[in-house]
């Protein structure tokens, strides 16, 4: 059974969402807010919330366009993609020495001596790498399909 390609982008845009939103979950829990303030947290708030909402609202479009299959609805859910990639990919930039800087021991015993010292270690070291690869490969695969159901290439 070959299931069409709206279809597809739909279930890797809910899986890469399902992804980002355990990653929002865990910089939250982890303080990323309050980081902002003390500049601990390199993912700035507005960038992190505005990839989130504009994702969820593209998702939204999406969800409409399959249902009602306007042409229309495909570009706009692509056009919505577009800088939620873009943050995103500034949002790894800035994650990748966060994670390259990570000394896993000497921020365990620190907060193992000061559990206060939990705030110097940035929310975001917090996330599982495979969510972080696995997130953004399936963010590119949601692209390209959503683009190719948009060109109208593999039917509706």
């Amino acid at each position: 059974m070959e299931i069409p390609m709206d279809i597809a982008a739909l279930i890797t845009w809910v899986v890469t969402a399902l992804g980002g939103f355990y990653m929002l979950g865990t910089w939250i829990q982890r303080g990323g807010i309050r980081q902002q303030q003390s500049g601990t947290s390199r993912l700035p708030a507005p960038a992190l919330f505005g990839h989130f909402a504009l994702a969820a609202v593209g998702l939204v479009v999406w969800i409409i366009y399959v249902v009602a299959d306007k042409s229309a609805l495909a570009w706009t859910a692509f056009a919505l993609l577009l800088p939620v990639a873009l943050l995103g990919f500034v949002m790894l930039a800035r994650w990748i020495p966060v994670y390259r800087d990570r000394d896993r021991g000497t921020a365990e015993a620190a907060v193992a001596a000061d559990p206060g010292a939990e705030a110097t270690v940035p929310a975001e070291r917090h996330f599982p790498v495979a969510v972080v690869v696995a997130h953004g490969l399936l963010a590119v695969v949601t692209l390209l399909l959503v683009l190719l159901t948009a060109l109208g290439v593999g039917g509706s």
